[in-house]
């Protein structure tokens, strides 16, 4: 049978009075949507949070505070603006050092006679390209790019790479047995081409209701949801609330087809208590 679904956020705690336990009593649900502090901490404290490495925004407590996606995208296009705009200023200030220097050579005749304004100019270009500070700017410049793009098409939130190196050598300095940055770094590149796969292949899906499958494993009811697009925050093994009941989210994977990303739950009783459950609407 085919059913649309939609995704939400709920949290779900235990409301038992004394001497009846959770399993007994009904789980209660507080939808939760954005509010004031939450927008504050995505888009004012996010967009600078953003820049750290995930291990060191996931080992704080505001990391549930942020929706880091958005927070992201604004720290990519906030790099971006500070790069170019800082980049103005040095321009200005290293091309009028630059010509000064080369004018004073050439009125006390180091340069030889019948030097030109253009060469001058040209010059003092020179110089400031071959700069290690323009090339540092450039450089912060193209990373805004990299995790603007990154945090707005594949949903993946990259801290600044200078950052990320100061983590990973205090980190191999402090436990160097545990420490594998080669590694680190073949794993964040399969995951950024993993994601820009799954972007592409959703570009070409028509994007079309869920169909969920249900059957029986082990006398336990398995309910299978194939959708045509990523279900944000589905990940094992998550408790997933679909309409009045709930499963247990086993796994997730993508295969072919109109519906490639595949969701298997397994159905709980309804007593089990949660700390974010996931709302799946069937109507």
């Amino acid at each position: 049978m085919r059913l649309s679904g939609r995704g939400l956020a709920a949290v779900c705690w235990c409301a038992a009075p004394w001497g009846v336990t959770c399993a007994e009593a009904a789980p209660r649900v507080e939808w939760r949507g954005p509010t004031t502090v939450n927008l504050l901490w995505t888009f004012v404290a996010g967009p600078i949070l953003a820049l750290l490495p995930e291990k060191w925004r996931r080992a704080r407590w505001w990391n549930e505070r942020v929706h880091w996606e958005p927070a992201g995208t604004v720290s990519g296009m906030l790099e971006i603006f500070a790069a170019v705009t800082v980049l103005g200023y040095w321009y200005l200030y290293e091309m009028m050092r630059r010509t000064g220097q080369i004018m004073d050579m050439a009125d006390n005749g180091k340069l030889g006679p019948g030097l030109e304004e253009h060469q001058i100019r040209g010059a003092a270009l020179t110089l400031f390209y071959m700069s290690p500070v323009t090339w540092m700017l450039l450089y912060f410049f193209a990373e805004g790019a990299v995790r603007l793009c990154a945090a707005a098409f594949t949903g993946k939130v990259y801290g600044s790479l200078p950052i990320w190196i100061v983590e990973r050598v205090s980190f191999a300095i402090r436990k160097p047995q545990e420490a594998r940055v080669a590694e680190t770094v073949k794993e964040t590149a399969r995951s950024i081409a993993a994601s820009v796969r799954e972007r592409v292949m959703e570009a070409r899906l028509e994007d079309v209701e869920d169909e969920l499958r249900v059957e029986e494993d082990g006398g336990d009811e398995v309910l299978e949801i194939w959708a045509s697009r990523r279900k944000a925050d589905w990940e094992p093994p998550k408790t997933v609330r679909v309409d009045e009941i709930f499963y247990r989210l086993e796994e997730s994977r993508v295969a072919a087809g109109p519906r490639p990303f595949q969701y298997r739950l397994r159905k709980v009783g309804a007593g089990v208590m949660g700390r974010t459950v996931l709302q799946y609407r069937t109507k």
